[in-house]
């Protein structure tokens, strides 16, 4: 039996192979070399994502935050609100971050909230809040009056329109009530006692707080809201009252106390947060050390 010829292997440049062989079409090497790019581009994002060091603040959550914001106060936070929100949120992720690397989370890995309450409460333990002397107790209630004086409060009454609501009628209906006419005859009567100015503000807007205190007593008037016009009556007002210190020592020195381990609380926080870096969608990154004009402007 005559021995099989030999092949002979195709190699680039062989005998065997047709001249001008050319690698980069291949399909096989353009599918290693994809593979290779999309490995090292997955491998950079990731180890981006993942860095621990680094706080993304989304858009998600900066819209997340305004969106609670006006559900809770009926408007959009202003500069100055919006920056104590982020503040919040970029301190709870320290908190969250921190609870991780302390290992707080074994066996409840589901609530972040509790990661974050423990991390919390490990920063508590370490705090003591400094001596009280008389003299900056008093300075801070003063500075904080307006917790603790009696504000003006008023009586009213409104005339809700149960048909045309327009401005023209809203007039002519008071006109008529000043003339004599029955509250409940065209109108859902409405009677309110004691409201303060800010409870006020929130359910009637800004307008009518405004020209409140400047309502003849005792008589009816159109008078604007966010709302529009509504027909109302000022019966009464009380005046404020200043708050006694020493009526409410006790009061304030808890009070006091709260707001100080706050504080406290807070600044241990940023303290830890200074190995982070902050880092906004569609804006600049900055060290959570930094303390950035829009956070020194922050309440």
């Amino acid at each position: 039996m005559k021995p099989m010829p030999a092949v002979q292997p195709s190699w680039p440049g062989s005998a065997g192979q047709k001249t001008g062989f050319n690698w980069l079409a291949e399909p096989l090497l353009h599918f290693l070399i994809l593979g290779a790019l999309l490995f090292a581009f997955d491998h950079f994002t990731t180890s981006k994502a993942d860095d621990p060091k680094l706080i993304v603040v989304s858009k998600e959550v900066a819209d997340e935050a305004k969106d609670a914001f006006r559900a809770a106060r009926g408007r959009a936070p202003n500069t100055e609100e919006f920056t104590a929100l982020t503040r919040r949120w970029i301190d709870n992720e320290i908190l969250y971050r921190e609870g991780l690397a302390l290992r707080v989370d074994q066996g409840d890995k589901m609530i972040r909230d509790r990661v974050i309450f423990k991390s919390l409460m490990m920063v508590e333990s370490g705090l003591k809040r400094p001596a009280l002397e008389d003299h900056t107790l008093r300075d801070w209630f003063e500075k904080n009056r307006v917790k603790y004086d009696e504000p003006p409060r008023y009586d009213f009454q409104e005339a809700v329109l149960a048909a045309d609501s327009s401005e023209a009628a809203a007039r002519a209906f008071a006109q008529a009530l000043n003339a004599g006419t029955p509250g409940d005859a065209q109108a859902g009567l409405r009677v309110f006692k004691a409201r303060p100015l800010a409870s006020l503000e929130q359910s009637y807007g800004v307008e009518f707080a405004k020209v409140l205190n400047d309502l003849p007593v005792g008589e009816w008037r159109a008078v604007p809201t966010r709302d529009g016009l509504r027909v109302m009556r000022l019966d009464a007002i009380t005046q404020p009252k200043p708050a006694s210190f020493d009526a409410l020592r006790n009061v304030v020195v808890a009070d006091w106390t709260d707001a100080t381990m706050a504080q406290l609380r807070t600044d241990a926080v940023r303290v830890r947060g200074q190995k982070y870096t902050v880092k906004f969608e569609g804006g600049e990154k900055t060290g959570a050390k930094a303390n950035t004009e829009a956070e020194a402007k922050a309440p």
